[in-house]
């Protein structure tokens, strides 16, 4: 099977599995579930559950991955769901639809975001019970990755240096934390459920540094000169919220070859962990390119 074919198979998967694992939109409070299902069915790319399973198959899997993959998905709606609130980034759209408080009221996103965010490790404590182990480890990377130093952390950081010039040092705590802290929890939790060694691990967080600053960069670089239509959100934002971005103190061709560069280890290290062209390697190559 070729890596396309195997990307659309699951997108597909994760998209039926979000159905799947959360409440229906008709459960009491109705508005809620709603809410909730409205921001997780927007659309978008499903990096974070993909990576998931692609860690998972470089290895041998002990676990079906698809409850962790909606787990980080859960967690990731709630964060931009907040992240557009009018006291965060104030943004009327998400993946070309209305934003989730556009679409119901600020009340309520708030209390949505709160549900994905709980959620995530409702699924991941319940459908790994039979593995207690298992479903502590889990819950532990994604807890420690979405806390107040790393993910929050970073989203702090990022809301305290708006109109700052940032020095190298605070540009790298922000994007390690505020975007490749889930990343690499993604690849994490996917060489856990596949059972992969110490080293092994080591490794795929390394790898999935390189991909979440380059996926900040290249997310930079699409919110300077991208499309509203191609993206799914107001362009130029980060300059309107005066927000800490690698152009701040970079050029775009630095930030090209950076994307580059952060890509090429990754495909190195996607090589040191499997046998041959892993369908990994070539997403990680889609990402550096997306918007190109």
């Amino acid at each position: 099977m070729d890596h396309e074919a195997q990307f659309y198979i699951y997108h597909k998967s994760i998209e039926d599995s979000i159905r799947q694992y959360l409440p229906p939109a008709k459960t009491r409070p109705s508005r809620l579930h709603s809410a909730m299902l409205y921001s997780l069915q927007a659309g978008g790319k499903r990096l974070r559950p993909m990576l998931v399973l692609a860690a998972q198959q470089l290895f041998e899997p002990v676990a079906d991955a698809l409850p962790a993959a909606v787990a980080i998905e859960c967690l990731h709606g709630y964060t931009l769901i907040h992240d557009d609130l009018p006291c965060m980034d104030d943004s009327e759209l998400r993946r070309g639809k209305p934003a989730c408080h556009m679409k119901y009221d600020e009340a309520t996103a708030v209390l949505a975001g709160d549900a994905l965010l709980t959620h995530a490790f409702h699924l991941l404590g319940t459908e790994y019970l039979v593995v207690p182990e298992l479903a502590a480890r889990l819950v532990s990377i994604l807890g420690k990755a979405a806390g107040s130093r790393q993910l929050i952390g970073g989203q702090m950081e990022d809301i305290a240096n708006e109109g700052l010039h940032p020095d190298p040092e605070t540009l790298d705590y922000i994007h390690r934390n505020k975007t490749a802290a889930l990343l690499t929890a993604a690849l994490h939790m996917g060489a856990v459920l596949g059972n992969a060694e110490d080293d092994q691990i080591q490794r795929i967080m390394k790898l999935g540094e390189c991909v979440g600053l380059a996926f900040q960069i290249v997310d930079d670089l699409l919110d300077q000169s991208g499309k509203k239509a191609d993206i799914g959100k107001p362009v130029r934002a980060d300059s309107k919220n005066a927000k800490t971005t690698y152009l701040c103190l970079h050029t775009t061709e630095e930030a090209r070859k950076q994307i580059t560069t952060l890509t090429r280890k990754a495909c190195d290290l996607c090589e040191s962990l499997s046998r041959g062209d892993s369908f990994l390697a070539w997403l990680c190559n889609r990402l550096a390119n997306r918007g190109s």
